[in-house]
């Protein structure tokens, strides 16, 4: 035996299968996720960003490796143990008894087995792509109690979309116990997973696995490197080769080191480009990416960039120019910024390509001609996926802001490493975390746990791990800090450990809080004790543990938690946290915000007429507040509220206002937050003189602030300023769910009588049947785009879970005549035979636009004479070469917010369009779209505003067949929604979600947004539809609204929809009764029923339609 050192053997070679489900030796469940510890700045890329470790030959033509830390030279960064323990044996730490490695200086021990397919697992997600085969190469050996060979097996992990789990065999080998094996296979996706987990498995348990290095990589280079998440596909991107790879768009580049005599100098590199003599918007730097971009992934763009030759700011923008292999060019719009000649900033966004491209060229473009674009740097990566999203009940974010009631455990995240070291970052040093008893560090084993944190290469004694803590701490209270650790190194005597706090101020001001210190050695684990308290609150508070130079670190657990208040108590809904809400104790609580004056003042006492008179439309209260001496728009009455704001709680707005002396006219009033240097809108309404006007909002706080006010203002300086009843309360969204869900079956479902001809036949009578519905009849729909089409997981999404589709501007007149004369309607077209060949009802969104800001330039120019002659040829050749296709048309969009046309072409025009429309396609149902109409937000598009411009069209001819809330909403509260929808009920219109979006960075909080308004909408009996506009990231309106993210992932939100459509689908079995029926209440919709007798299985379809009385149908045999 080769004890001394391992042999090498030849390699066998295999092909990869799919094993369609989890083998019998594989556990069922999903295993946790691989994290990959944070970096040094020493793992910086050449163009100083951070990214994950990838092997890359320096040779050209090398195929890259994609596994992170391939060779255990960095020790277990980014692997996971698979439920059992691992280390690296190093020369250091130690190899095992005559077990050298094969490669390196390293090579990974996976111990304390339980199961054969126990081992050592990576996250490769974000480093493969379908289609392209990948080359396994795993140098693997066994040790332990072995009378023969064992197996070694490679195996992908695929956690796919729906959350099913499958698995793809990749080799298996033989190995002995004195020698390392080469195991090596290929795989290959037919489609993208969610997940994709590569790992190493396969000796019976209480067999240890060794490890030598693993090499994954395809022989196409460059699509390797396009999906490397760290891998910079910009050739040159910080201009250090001059001009190479680049090229003008139009325009002349030029290299400098610097330009006005030294002022503007490069920030990244030596050199910076510029884009000079441009007589286009368009012209600009650019960079041909073909063959290095892959289509279904996200990629983030990052440039640094500013202006030159004009004193304005100017618009710049990084743009991608795809070509199609049928030569169908496409623009996509990835970053916008406003640049200067002042200074440097950063531009930055994401794209994904949906088709093949033939071609791609990336380009930054944008000032106005004259304008010189200068280019610092330009990087193009495979995105990053954000950290996962936590529960609101999670990780701090039911903490108050209340110094009176806060949560008592422990507010460090992964406290005990038992997640790596995920929440946890290295400032300026490496980490690395130690799980189970053996380990790099002999005889050093957790002490709570089975994991500890090693920092070590620290060159400053404040270089250690740290953790931001800011969202969990609150002011004036006492937090307790217990720390276990040790220390490491060449030192005999104990070293001091000092645990500190660094606090970042609003006005970007440090300062430091000693928490706590202990001496501390390396013989045994120590606690280090202490405490804080924060008399204000900054903008960042960092928690972080240091020590002397040259000492490693040993960290078991951390915690910090507030020993003296009781835990926090569930939000009081419908409570109150406005004090003297009703002004019965005076000004009490209440100040001035600025040098106005507020006074108390009674009903009775200021309009004597009103105080025996009963009505709904005023305050309750007798008692107000009167604010004079207004200087400012802002100035009025305010109260701090700091204390009993939590985060992540919506809050509704209610109150009553009223303008008194000074105001000639209505004028805009709000309920306003100053959170910290933010404003908050929490509701806005136009009032006049003559009496109360109520006000409902709503608002949400969702990062810790210091400092919270509430005030009401907006008329202008000299008018005086009336307030009554201010509330402000926590929505009991839950409570609200039980009464809507009773709504919705009343108004949504419907008893249905199935009788069975043939039940004198006695074989009908007793047998079984289910009953499945297959879609509901409400229309749920979702905006989509011509590019979307090519992508198959797109498709299947949308197909699987829509039921009606509007498309985002391919119907848009800028789009389909952007330049006079030139139409285009390819691409609509594409996208309507698209949707009928699978079933789908469309949208036609818009006609025309009345927002200035969405016309075209040419029809802007135009005379109203042309200006005329141009809407109505658009009108009659869109309607005319669609007639009959569209179900619905939005015919003049946002005429709330706009009025181009009406301006110009006079106050007919708008119902002209109707009557125009209606003439030309008699079957399409024409509406008014609008949006802030249900929030209470804007003053522009309250319904009773909405009400009165569909009473005008009426009037005037209009033949308005619906009513489209467009429904980009944030913080929804559903009585405001619901009362919104009332109101615009009494005109007996269907109404339609026609763009619905919600916005909230956090999923969960999404998805419970998202829920609002979904239940709102179904449980009432006005709505009629559902459409979404976007469900899939990088293409939405509005950043973090999307459902799944870029390259497939369903997030929390889509989970949510997803699990309401299946709740609002009704499904039933059981037996026919001796009457030959089947009795049962169903949603509207489509549905099948199988019925199994003795001697033949039936199967049929039907349709419960709307209806009062119970739905009675004949099922044929």
């Amino acid at each position: 035996m080769c004890l001394s050192a391992f042999c090498l053997r030849p390699p066998r070679r295999s092909s990869s299968k799919l094993l369609p489900q989890s083998p019998p030796n594989h556990p069922t469940e999903t295993e946790a996720p691989a994290d990959d510890l944070p970096r040094s700045g020493s793992d910086r890329d050449a163009d100083g960003s951070q990214g994950a470790r990838v092997a890359v030959s320096t040779q050209a033509g090398y195929p890259m490796n994609i596994i992170s830390n391939h060779d255990f030279s960095n020790r277990l960064e980014s692997w996971h143990p698979n439920c059992c323990h691992a280390y690296v044996a190093s020369a250091i730490s130690g190899f095992l008894n005559g077990v050298r490695p094969s490669s390196g200086g390293n090579y990974a021990v996976v111990t304390h087995r339980n199961e054969s397919w126990q081992g050592l697992e990576q996250d490769i997600t974000e480093k493969v792509t379908i289609g392209i085969k990948y080359t396994v190469t795993a140098c693997v050996g066994v040790y332990g109690d072995l009378h023969g060979p064992a197996g070694v097996q490679a195996t992908l992990k695929l956690e796919n979309s729906d959350s099913s789990i499958s698995y793809m065999f990749i080799e298996r080998i033989l190995v002995s116990k004195d020698c390392w094996e080469m195991l090596e296979g290929s795989f290959s996706l037919a489609s993208m997973p969610r997940r994709v987990l590569f790992y190493l498995e396969g000796p019976a348990p209480g067999v240890d696995l060794l490890i030598d290095s693993v090499v994954i990589s395809s022989e196409d280079t460059e699509v390797c490197r396009a999906t490397s998440v760290d891998e910079n596909i910009v050739r040159n991107p910080q201009f250090e080769n001059g001009l190479s790879d680049w090229s003008g768009r139009g325009c002349k580049i030029l290299l400098h080191n610097s330009l006005v005599h030294g002022k503007i100098l490069p920030v990244k590199g030596r050199y910076f480009v510029s884009a000079t003599e441009r007589n286009q918007t368009w012209n600009g730097i650019e960079q041909e990416i073909t063959g290095r971009v892959s289509r279904k992934l996200a990629y983030e763009v990052t440039a640094v960039v500013r202006t030159l030759g004009n004193p304005n700011n100017a618009d710049v923008r990084a743009t991608l120019w795809v070509q199609s292999p049928n030569g169908r060019e496409q623009y996509i719009g990835i970053a916008k910024i406003q640049a200067s000649d002042k200074e440097w900033v950063q531009l930055q966004g994401k794209f994904l390509l949906n088709g093949v491209a033939s071609r791609a060229i990336i380009f930054i473009e944008g000032p106005p001609p004259g304008t010189d674009i200068l280019v610092d740097s330009f990087v193009v990566r495979r995105a990053m996926k954000p950290a996962a999203s936590v529960p609101p009940s999670a990780e701090g974010f039911s903490y108050t802001i209340d110094s009176r009631k806060v949560v008592s455990a422990n507010i460090i995240s992964n406290h005990d490493f038992s997640r790596g070291l995920q929440s946890w970052s290295l400032n300026l040093c490496d980490g690395f975390v130690v799980s189970g008893e053996f380990g790099p560090l002999k005889g050093v084993t957790a002490k709570t746990g089975s994991n500890y944190a090693v920092i070590t290469n620290r060159t400053e004694s404040w270089h250690a791990l740290e953790q931001d803590i800011t969202n969990k701490v609150s002011t004036g209270l006492t937090y307790s800090v217990s720390v276990i650790l040790r220390v490491s190194g060449p030192q005999q005597e104990p070293s001091a450990v000092k645990a500190t706090l660094k606090l970042e101020h609003l006005d970007s001001r440090l300062s430091y809080i000693s928490v706590g210190r202990a001496m501390v050695s390396k013989e045994r684990w120590e606690m280090l004790e202490g405490s804080f308290t924060l008399t204000s609150m900054p903008k960042c508070a960092i928690f972080y543990l240091e020590g002397p130079v040259g000492v490693d670190l040993l960290i078991d657990s951390v915690v910090v938690s507030c020993s003296d208040v009781e835990h926090c108590e569930d939000v009081s809904h419908g409570a109150n946290i406005i004090r003297n809400s009703s002004f019965i104790d005076g000004l009490n609580w209440w100040n001035p915000l600025g040098s106005c004056k507020l006074s108390i003042c009674t009903v009775s006492e200021f309009f004597p007429l009103a105080k025996d008179s009963v009505n709904h439309n005023q305050p309750k209260s007798s008692h107000f507040i009167l604010t004079r001496n207004r200087t400012e728009t802002w100035m009025g009455p305010s109260q701090t509220i700091t204390d009993r704001i939590k985060l992540h709680v919506t809050y509704q707005v209610a109150t009553w206002v009223r303008l008194g002396s000074g105001a000639t006219g209505p004028h805009h009033v709000n309920v306003a937050l100053g959170v910290d240097n933010q404003w908050i809108n929490g509701g806005q309404v136009e009032a006049n003189s003559d009496r109360w006007y109520r006000i409902r909002g709503s608002f949400r706080i969702e990062k810790r602030p210091s400092k919270v006010i509430v005030y009401v203002q907006g008329p202008p300086p000299g008018v005086d300023l009336m307030l009554s009843e201010l509330q402000i309360f926590p929505v009991n969204r839950k409570a609200r769910y039980k009464v809507l869900k009773e709504k919705a079956d009343k108004i949504r479902k419907r008893d249905v009588i199935l009788k069975f001809s043939g039940s004198e036949n006695e074989g009908i009578v007793g047998a079984s049947l289910k009953i499945k519905q297959i879609d509901n009849g409400f229309a749920f729909g979702a905006c989509i785009s011509r590019s979307n089409i090519e992508n198959e997981d797109f498709v299947d999404f949308f197909l699987k879970n829509f039921n009606w589709a509007v498309f985002g501007n391919e119907l848009k007149w800028y789009h389909t005549e952007s330049q006079q004369g030139k139409f285009n309607y390819k691409d609509a077209d594409e996208l309507l035979d698209f949707c009928h060949k699978h079933g789908k009802q469309t949208r036609g969104h818009c006609i025309v636009w009345e927002v200035e800001d969405a016309i075209q330039p040419w029809v802007r120019s135009l005379d109203s004479n042309d200006l005329m002659v141009a809407v109505q040829n658009r009108i009659r050749g869109l309607l005319s070469r669609y007639r009959g296709k569209f179900r619905h048309y939005d015919v003049n969009n946002e005429m709330l917010h706009g009025s181009f046309y009406q301006d110009r072409l006079g106050t007919d025009i708008r119902a002209y369009m109707f009557r125009e429309a209606h003439q030309l396609d008699p079957s399409a149902i024409l509406f008014v779209n609008d949006y802030n109409v249900e929030d209470g937000c804007d003053s522009k598009s309250t319904p009773e505003k909405y009400i009165q411009q569909i009473l005008d069209l009426q009037e005037r001819g209009a033949p308005i067949g619906g009513i489209g809330i467009q429904g980009h909403i944030s913080h929804p509260v559903g009585e405001i929604i619901c009362d919104a929808l009332d109101k615009l009920a009494i005109l007996d219109l269907p109404i339609w979600f026609t763009e619905l979006d919600v916005s909230a960075e956090n999923e969960y909080i999404r998805a419970d947004d998202l829920e609002v308004i979904l239940r709102e909408s179904f449980a009432h009996p006005a709505v009629e539809g559902i459409l979404l506009w976007g469900f899939w990231e990088l293409f939405t309106c509005r950043d973090h609204s999307h459902l799944v993210d870029a390259e497939g992932n369903i997030n929390e939100a889509g989970k949510r929809y997803l699990a309401l459509r299946q709740e609002w689908l009704s499904h039933a079995d059981g037996n026919i009764d001796t009457q030959g029926e089947f009795r049962f209440s169903g949603y509207h919709g489509t549905y099948t029923v199988d019925i199994a007798t003795a001697s033949k299985s039936i199967s049929r379809s039907f349709i419960v339609d709307k209806g009062d009385s119970p739905l009675v149908l004949t099922i044929d045999e």
